[in-house]
């Protein structure tokens, strides 16, 4: 969508010209969006089926040598489409993309006459813009300092929101925070100020009152540019683009964007419709986004064993290790997570060893690296290597020779562009040597599947490791899975951290605290969660404790997504979606409620099928546990299907 630099001077010689409003329709014409200066102030409107989900909201930038927020006088608008836009991909839900997308550009100029193209990407549920700035015509300066954004999202006055709070730096435990860990707060009023006072984390979740459901995030954003948030809502203005926290990384580093002219910002993404499903199957972060680099091989996706969740830090060591080794070989999953302190509990020669043999068992590890660095006090080794580029090459070398297929990095320290450079760098450099890469206590991806080949997936949520931690959390785990669908990992692969089934939070299975969801729900969860090297949580015991039938099914757990469906829910209620793996669909359910739901689902993939039927059942009284059973479910031929699905149960139909 970069235009040349002659197309972009022949766009902006209009800009003095007397303009009109602009307007610009989605494909099929069901979304407008309106571009507008008064008054010197730039601003833009969207509807959708004539109905408002974004009232007037500011569109601009001030920069260290020219102000683009006020004084502006708009030129012409060009458009392009609707044209096709074709890709694949496999690391993402959805291998192939193909729909029509229209894409114009307007352009600005201050008093001072310097000049600011604004670049919109429509198609039929989806909005993105940027902005390009070219050099002044003197030719300098070159490389400048974006100081804030006045983008805004302004939404009708009947909104709610389901939104993640951003919390302030260097708090939290070791002072790792911010990492995008922080409680949703669903159907919340907008006026309503966030938690720690500092807007919230992306993407960003709102409902229209009865005209529909919008999600905003931002995509592209790379070493090139911060990762930004929402401030808090301010009423007639809405939610404002906002940098990083000063005190971030440890307060080393600019909160603020730097960007060599010309340049772009990146894209401000917002997905609309009547209902969840464009959300849940948005692919705008990718379609808006290129390859920074080519694969240095075919990235394979798979599935993961993990020691850490239920065994934690003592389980870094060599005998642990090769049980989850004959574990992941017994279920036939490709890979073994080792975690935090394996350098000080088994030691690089023995890790030779034990890499061998993992291999000799059809098996590849996967190791825990910390980030630090200086950013935070996170104590976990190995430390001092991923943050610098010699030690990262001379490791990453290391791993290849001894058959590694990827690495976790965990403790970032926050969203300043320099901590997006090392991400980038990071991943460039583990790609040389053939490594998949996972992110924990970390920023959002924004496209990043795209972007960078070798990259899988992130945490930037509250993860599986809190249903560990406390019961308070273990209560809340439905909560969550009936959040992310809809908004975390609607725009990038979630890496929750595994699929639980253990009864009990403890090695033994018997003590700590309980899991409070079903099998069936957990199960259901490796479907309604997106990621291409999926964790499942299982431990030896499972072998025995777990009904066959149950392991069977995680066995052909599918590696990989072609497709998704929504088809209903709620979010933090209750989801039902559906994946495609080849030509098998999946439907999965999770309810999150107090309450038995009884659903018809429309499924026209199943219709006048007898389909594979999994599902949690009430508890008899006395029981602890929900009893989960397998059976057939006949649907009609009209495609619709009568299921219920228990609280804090799942349900899947394949």
């Amino acid at each position: 969508m970069r235009k040349t630099m002659l197309g972009c001077l022949l766009l902006l010689g209009a800009v003095y010209a007397n303009a009109e409003n602009h307007t610009v329709k989605s494909p099929d014409g069901r979304l407008v969006v309106n571009i507008g200066c008064e008054e010197g102030k730039a601003f833009y409107t969207v509807d959708y089926d004539g109905k408002p989900m974004l009232v007037r909201s500011a569109l601009g930038l001030v920069a260290d040598y020219s102000d683009f927020s006020q004084g502006l006088a708009m030129g012409t608008l060009k458009t392009e489409g609707p044209k096709r836009l074709t890709y694949r991909m496999t690391r993402t839900k959805r291998s192939a993309v193909d729909h029509e997308v229209t894409e114009a550009t307007v352009g600005f100029a201050n008093g001072k006459r310097d000049s600011m193209t604004l670049h919109l990407h429509i198609s039929n549920n989806d909005l993105a813009y940027r902005y390009e700035l070219l050099r002044p015509k003197a030719d300098n300066p070159k490389a400048v300092v974006i100081q804030r954004e006045v983008s805004c999202f302004n939404f009708p006055a009947q909104t709610t929101t389901f939104l993640c709070p951003q919390i302030t730096p260097m708090t939290g435990w070791e002072r790792t925070k911010p990492s995008y860990e922080e409680e949703y707060t669903p159907d919340a009023p907008m006026n309503v100020k966030s938690q720690y006072g500092m807007g919230y984390t992306f993407p960003c979740l709102f409902k229209v009152g009865q005209h529909g459901w919008v999600l905003v995030s931002e995509a592209g954003a790379a070493s090139a540019y911060p990762g930004c948030r929402l401030s808090d809502y301010e009423e007639g203005k809405g939610y404002t683009i906002a940098f990083p926290q000063k005190g971030e990384n440890n307060g080393l580093g600019s909160e603020l964007a730097g960007i060599a002219l010309p340049g772009t910002t990146p894209w401000r993404t917002i997905t609309v419709g009547p209902s969840p499903a464009p959300i849940v199957e948005t692919t705008i972060p990718f379609d808006v986004t290129e390859p920074l680099y080519e694969p240095s091989q075919d990235y394979q996706p798979g599935r993961y064993t993990w020691s850490w969740l239920i065994w934690q830090d003592n389980s870094t060591n060599y005998d642990d290790q090769v049980k989850m080794i004959d574990l992941a070989a017994a279920m036939g999953y490709e890979s073994v997570l080792v975690d935090g302190l394996w350098d000080k509990q088994i030691g690089r020669e023995r890790m030779e060893e034990l890499s061998r043999y993992a291999q000799s068992k059809g098996v590849r590890l996967m190791l825990w690296y910390n980030s630090n660095g200086f950013e935070n006090d996170a104590p976990q080794t190995p430390r001092q290597i991923m943050n610098n580029a010699i030690a990262r090459k001379r490791e990453m070398a290391w791993m290849q020779r001894i058959g590694v297929t990827g690495i976790k990095v965990d403790f970032f320290g926050g969203d300043k562009q320099q901590t997006m450079q090392l991400y980038e760098d990071i991943l460039s450099d583990a790609n040389d040597y053939g490594l998949q890469v996972i992110f924990h206590g970390a920023t959002l991806p924004r496209g990043w599947e795209r972007l960078y080949p070798n990259y899988v997936g992130s945490e930037a949520a509250l993860a599986s490791e809190n249903v560990f931690f406390t019961d308070y959390h273990a209560k809340k785990e439905a909560f969550e899975m009936t959040m992310h669908p809809y908004s975390r990992n609607a725009v990038g692969s979630f890496d929750w951290g595994g699929i639980i089934m253990n009864k009990y939070l403890s090695p033994d299975n018997k003590s700590r605290h309980q899991r409070h969801t079903g099998d069936v729900f957990e199960m259901a969860t490796g479907i309604t969660n997106q990621i291409s090297v999926n964790c499942v949580a299982l431990y030896p015991n499972n072998l025995q404790d777990v009904p066959q039938w149950e392991l069977d099914w995680l066995k052909q757990l599918p590696k990989s997504w072609d497709d998704v469906k929504f088809i209903d829910g709620y979010p933090t209620r209750y989801v039902v979606l559906a994946r495609r793996s080849g030509d098998r669909w999946y439907v999965a359910g999770l309810n999150a409620t107090d309450k038995p739901l009884k659903l018809t689902l429309r499924l026209p993939m199943f219709a006048g099928q007898t389909v594979n039927h999994y599902t949690d059942l009430p508890k008899k009284k006395g029981e602890k546990f929900l009893p989960s059973m397998k059976g057939r479910l006949k649907v009609g031929k009209n495609g619709e299907a009568q299921v219920v699905i228990q609280p804090n149960g799942g349900l899947i139909l394949d």
